[in-house]
Parts: C-alpha cells; sequence; structure tokens
C-alpha cells in the first residue's frame, strides 16, 4: 500500500470514527417514527401516542407513528432490529415479541443483541375473568369447578404466545387444573365468545376487559400484579389469595437498532423518561388501567432477560407449541 492510499484510507476511518458523535450531537434533525408493530386503536398504539407527543415537545421533532402489525410484534420490531441505525426509527414492543415468542419459534432478531434497549414504558396487569353466568365467584370457586371437570372447561387467548396464553398456562401449572385452550385472532373477537360462555375463562390487558367487567357481563376473579388496581380495587391479587407464583403483566419498551449511537440512545431515554413523569400523561394512561414504568437502559435490558427465563419455563413446562 503506497502512503497516498495509507493517507486516504486513514482518513476515512476518521470521518467514519468522528461521523457518529457528530450525528448525536444535531440528533434528532427530522422527523422520528415509532414503529407500533399492532394496529392502530389497540393497548400498544395508545401507549405510544401519548408518550411520544410528550417526547416529540422535548425532542423538537414530530415523532410519526407507524403501525406494522403481524405475527405477534415479531414483524414490526424486526423492522428496527434490520433498519438503519440512525436513531430516526425506534420500536414500541413488548413482551410477546421481546420476550415470549423466542421460547416458541425460531426469531429473526435477538432481542438484546440485535436491538437495543431504550427504557421499558408500561406494565399492564393481566386480569382473569369469567362469563357472569359461570357458577363462580371466586377463584377458589373456579378451581374447584375446574378440577371436577378436567378438560371440560375452555380458555380464551389472542393467539399462541401472546401474554394472556402465557399467564394462562402459568395459572393451569400452578393450580394443578386441566383447560383447554383456544386461541383468538386477537382481543375481540376472544371477548365474544367469552361473554356469551361459548369459553369459560380468559386473561387480558385491563384495559380491554374493563367495560364488560363495570357492566356486569364479565367477573374478575384475579389479578396477576403485585397490587390490585386502582380501576378495580374490589379486586384480589393473586398472591393475595395464595398464589404468588401466579404473577403476570403485558409489557412495553422502546428499543432501537443495536448500533445505534450511545449518545442518541441517551437522548431518547432522557426525552421518553421525562414524558413518563409528566403528570398529564400518567393521569391520561393510569386511566386506562397502564403503569408507566420508566428505567435505564441497563434495567430494561436486565428486565427482558428475566422474563425471557420466566415465560420460557412456563413454555417448557405447559408444552406449548406454535400451531
Amino acid at each position: 500500500m503506497t502512503r497516498s492510499i495509507k493517507s486516504a484510507f486513514a482518513g476515512c476511518l476518521a470521518v467514519l470514527v468522528l461521523a457518529g458523535p457528530a450525528a448525536a450531537q444535531t440528533w434528532p434533525e427530522r422527523p422520528i417514527r415509532l414503529i407500533v408493530p399492532f394496529p392502530a386503536g389497540g393497548p400498544t398504539d395508545i401507549i405510544a401516542r401519548v408518550v411520544t407527543q410528550s417526547m416529540a415537545e422535548t425532542l423538537g421533532q414530530s415523532i410519526v407513528i407507524d403501525n406494522r402489525g403481524g405475527a405477534g410484534g415479531v414483524t414490526g420490531t424486526d423492522a428496527v432490529a434490520r433498519g438503519p441505525a440512525d436513531g430516526y426509527t425506534f420500536v414500541l414492543s413488548n413482551a410477546g415479541a421481546m420476550a415470549i415468542l423466542p421460547s416458541l419459534q425460531k426469531m429473526p432478531y435477538r432481542p438484546t443483541v440485535d436491538l437495543k434497549p431504550v427504557t421499558l414504558v408500561a406494565k399492564v396487569p393481566e386480569l382473569l375473568v369469567v362469563p357472569s353466568s359461570l357458577p363462580v365467584k371466586t377463584l377458589a370457586e373456579f378451581l374447584a369447578l375446574a378440577r371436577a371437570k378436567p378438560g371440560s372447561l375452555n380458555y380464551a387467548s389472542t393467539g399462541v404466545g401472546a401474554m394472556p396464553h402465557l399467564a394462562a398456562e402459568l395459572l393451569k401449572s400452578a393450580a394443578k387444573i386441566d383447560v383447554v385452550h383456544v386461541p383468538f385472532s386477537g382481543a375481540a373477537p376472544a371477548v365474544n365468545d367469552l361473554l356469551p360462555g361459548r369459553v369459560q375463562m380468559m386473561f387480558a390487558d385491563i384495559p380491554v376487559l374493563l367495560p364488560h367487567v363495570q357492566a356486569g357481563s364479565l367477573r374478575a376473579l384475579a389479578i396477576g400484579d403485585a397490587r390490585r388496581s386502582a380501576l378495580l380495587p374490589e379486586v384480589q391479587t393473586f398472591i393475595e389469595q395464595g398464589m404468588p407464583e401466579v404473577e403476570a403483566d403485558n409489557w412495553y419498551g422502546f428499543a432501537m437498532a443495536a448500533a445505534t449511537p450511545p449518545a442518541i440512545v441517551e437522548k431518547m431515554h432522557a426525552a421518553a423518561v421525562k414524558a413518563m413523569r409528566s403528570p398529564e400523561v400518567a393521569r391520561i394512561l393510569s386511566a386506562q388501567g397502564v403503569e408507566l414504568a420508566p428505567g435505564s437502559p441497563e434495567e430494561f435490558t436486565a428486565y427482558i432477560l428475566r422474563e425471557t427465563a420466566k415465560w420460557g419455563e412456563v413454555v417448557r413446562v405447559s408444552g406449548a407449541k406454535m400451531e
């Protein structure tokens, strides 16, 4: 290699090394895109729109929501893992796409390797409900009925590998009951079959079930969080009912492409945390049963790994498989 070529090569390296920090200093210079890997109008979409409205004010650029549903959140999450690491695309992914599905199928990305976790955003406790026509009023009565009629009761889920599915499998294992899984293509069709009693049990995010519980058409038996919900203060947790192992929160968090410059990740993180600490954001989302849960990128990474281990064991014990 001649001296001139060496000099040119060294110059290119210097430009590449300096480009990252320089870009991070001026970021963001144009609108940012948030991929929501679920259809518009659902829980993920609602959380995304409320939080990013405040983030956009802090960052001085608009944040455009791009709904890319499919494969339980995998399609949209993969688009960020494979996308440019320039800070202009990020994702609000969920427990299924980040911690459950890796134990059920071959994934196109590694959640904590091909993605850079930014912060946990929100937790939404899973609520166990039965139709009001089912002759049980407590969790103990439901478990007694299930044990008396093994294999005769069905439970609905929003699809194989979704949190409602694995929460029910966790209950089955802990309580040693035999209830049959009936997967649906989403919450709406599952609830439609639950209301008239065509299926007899379901776990789902509180906002999905709350109107039906308040109307008296569904009966809430237990909540999968460590604390009772302010929206349903009379509903006991599984912990209070002697089943501490049954803890299930659906959760949502921001992530970026793994190679995104650390300074950009830091700015995105700061804007997200500021938004989540806004009293107005908290007011709007708490009314939906959403618990904001900001933390550091390192804390979110550790949380994903713990959740992956937890639900991987549930998958192993239950024998759950993709259909």
